[in-house]
């Protein structure tokens, strides 16, 4: 029996490390698709460069001693492309990473940044700079200061009524979607006294698009996903045990509201810094935690970052894609998210033959 136990726990161990590495290696391959996919969506466009041209150029930049890249490829990436295409996979890192926090902290497969009101906050501010020109920023800033402003006053009400009648999975789903249409009425209110060229401008902005894109977007972005990032993965035991229900948390040790709540606040800032820049794309949010899922399971360590690759990866194909179906014309993101992501997504839950939520 003795010499059994040992023999057991080294089986164990490897059964472990196996089960590691098999995470470990799905976000190894999503990482490289995501800098492949980049480096083929750089070469397309009116100007034709080279896949090796797209790579150079970019090590030129950090490695000058060792690579050499012509001013033409260099402009053409470092100018023209290169933002876009990195506020596309940064966008979708930052909205999945918000999409699985909320299944994870609500306990609903449904759950997203739609789910909760905060894009159809997003969408009112925009429209309200947009028809009457108020906002609480100026010039270029003012649709993008609205966007934000908004998003962070809907997450504050949802959490207002939430506490008011107790702080559950329930109360905020219930407040979400009373928001929700509360701001979707008041758009609707807007383009329905708004000119025709601003209820245009307003619908386009709804649809999502990378067509704003800057190099001073792709940071702020990125610095709001890495300062907020790392706490939400430090507390993915907590989310973890949430998923067992509020009183088995608690039992574990969890503060269950603080978890939360502060879950909550870090997901809104995040979707607010992406949708006042990209306007509302609401499928990410939702999807792409799913795929993830029903890939690497449901233990938030992987399940956080494999949801951040694969919504960096979806984003940007969908991106791609809307701008080259219909070249020269550019298709709204918001539209070839779900064009492209709905059939894989189909495809996996039919394939699916046991429950993965």
């Amino acid at each position: 029996m003795s010499e059994g136990v040992p023999a057991k726990r080294i089986r164990m161990k490897e059964e472990y490390q196996r089960f590691v590495s098999r995470k470990a290696l799905f976000l190894i391959l999503l990482l490289l698709a995501i800098i492949l996919l980049a480096g083929v969506a750089a070469t397309l466009g009116s100007a034709n460069i080279s896949v090796w041209d797209v790579y150079l150029a970019i090590l030129a930049r950090f490695f000058p001693a060792n690579f050499q890249s012509d001013w033409f490829s260099d402009t053409i990436v470092w100018g023209l492309r290169l933002h876009r295409i990195l506020l596309s996979i940064v966008a979708g890192i930052g909205l999945a990473i918000a999409g699985a926090v909320m299944q994870g902290i609500l306990k609903n497969p449904l759950a997203s940044p739609f789910t909760l009101g905060i894009s159809s906050a997003a969408s009112f501010g925009a429209a309200l700079a947009i028809v009457l020109g108020a906002g609480f920023a100026g010039g270029e800033w003012l649709i993008v200061g609205n966007a934000f402003v908004f998003t962070l006053l809907a997450s504050m009400t949802v959490y207002g009524l939430a506490k008011y009648k107790g702080i559950t999975p329930e109360t905020m789903i219930l407040a979400g979607i009373a928001i929700m249409y509360l701001f979707q009425a008041m758009t609707s209110f807007l383009q329905y006294i708004g000119q025709s060229e601003q209820v245009a401008e307003v619908v386009f902005w709804m649809m999502g698009s990378m067509g704003r894109s800057s190099w001073d977007k792709v940071w702020i972005v990125s610095a709001v996903i890495a300062l907020c990032f790392p706490y939400l993965l430090l507390k993915s035991w907590d989310i973890n045990a949430l998923g067992a229900g509020d009183e088995t948390a608690s039992s574990l040790g969890v503060n269950v509201e603080k978890t939360r709540v502060i879950s909550m606040f870090l997901v809104s800032l995040i979707t607010a810094s992406v949708i006042c820049f990209t306007g509302t794309i609401g499928f990410i949010g939702l999807v792409s935690p799913h795929i993830a899922r029903m890939v690497i399971g449901g233990d938030h360590r992987y399940l956080l970052p494999a949801s951040a690759l694969v919504g960096g990866l979806t984003l940007l194909a969908a991106d791609t894609a809307a701008r080259t179906i219909l070249a020269p014309v550019i298709m709204p993101v918001g539209i070839m998210t779900a064009f492209l992501g709905v059939p894989f997504f189909i495809y996996l839950f039919m394939r699916r033959k046991k429950e993965f939520w």
